[in-house]
């Protein structure tokens, strides 16, 4: 599918209207919003009212990752706050299928994110269920990380997985160390969406720099 989800956490946050039309109109197909919480990763970044900012200054879907310790609890504040898909963390609950129902009845896709030591099997009793599933190519938690290679066999190993298991089809992300160094081998390898904050926020051609990945 070759679609790009710019990440937010690299945008200029005193001029963020500005930066998502600005992206919009270079050809990104998402917004990716990265949200952390301190406790489940090592850093903290944005709440449901930046989301709501976000929403009412686009006009492409919003894709927020939860890096969060209590998705039971905050992911549908995020869907009820705008979010298209909400993608929360399997390692981050004990209560997986709880999370999906909530972000679901609140209206919206349900995504789940596995950190690079979570097999792609630990989505057996789920995967059914499942609009997305993002592949951390990173240690989540921080932006500008190397990419870790392994990331593209675990990507191919996903889409079997699914393909094995469902006739939906369920959008696998890639998120961590993305550029175009390695964006073909990410779709070739089963990727639909490849999430990217620093390489395109900090082009100075941002629509040279999301052409360079849907190439």
């Amino acid at each position: 599918m070759k679609k790009v989800a710019p990440s937010i956490l690299s945008a200029d946050f005193t001029r963020l209207g500005a930066e998502l039309s600005a992206m919009e109109a270079a050809g990104a197909d998402y917004h990716h919003l990265d949200v952390m919480d301190g406790h489940f990763v090592p850093n903290m970044t944005i709440g449901p009212l930046v989301v709501e900012a976000a929403r009412r200054a686009a006009s492409i879907p919003l894709d927020v990752h939860l890096m969060i310790s209590d998705p039971l609890t905050y992911a549908p504040q995020f869907a009820k706050a705008g979010a298209d898909i909400v993608t929360f963390h399997f390692e981050a609950t004990p209560h997986v299928h709880s999370v999906m129902m909530k972000i679901a009845q609140a209206g919206a896709k349900v995504g789940i994110s596995l950190t690079p030591s979570t097999p792609v099997e630990a989505l057996s009793e789920v995967i059914g269920g499942l609009d997305l599933v993002l592949i951390m190519s990173v240690n989540p938690g921080f932006g500008g990380q190397a990419f870790i290679p392994e990331s593209l066999d675990k990507i191919a190993r996903l889409r079997r997985f699914i393909q094995a298991r469902t006739d939906r089809h369920i959008l696998i992300e890639v998120d961590g160390g993305v550029s175009d160094k390695n964006a073909a081998q990410l779709y070739e390898a089963g990727a639909d969406i490849l999430v990217s904050g620093s390489f395109l926020y900090g082009a100075p051609d941002y629509q040279a720099a999301l052409d360079s990945l849907k190439r």
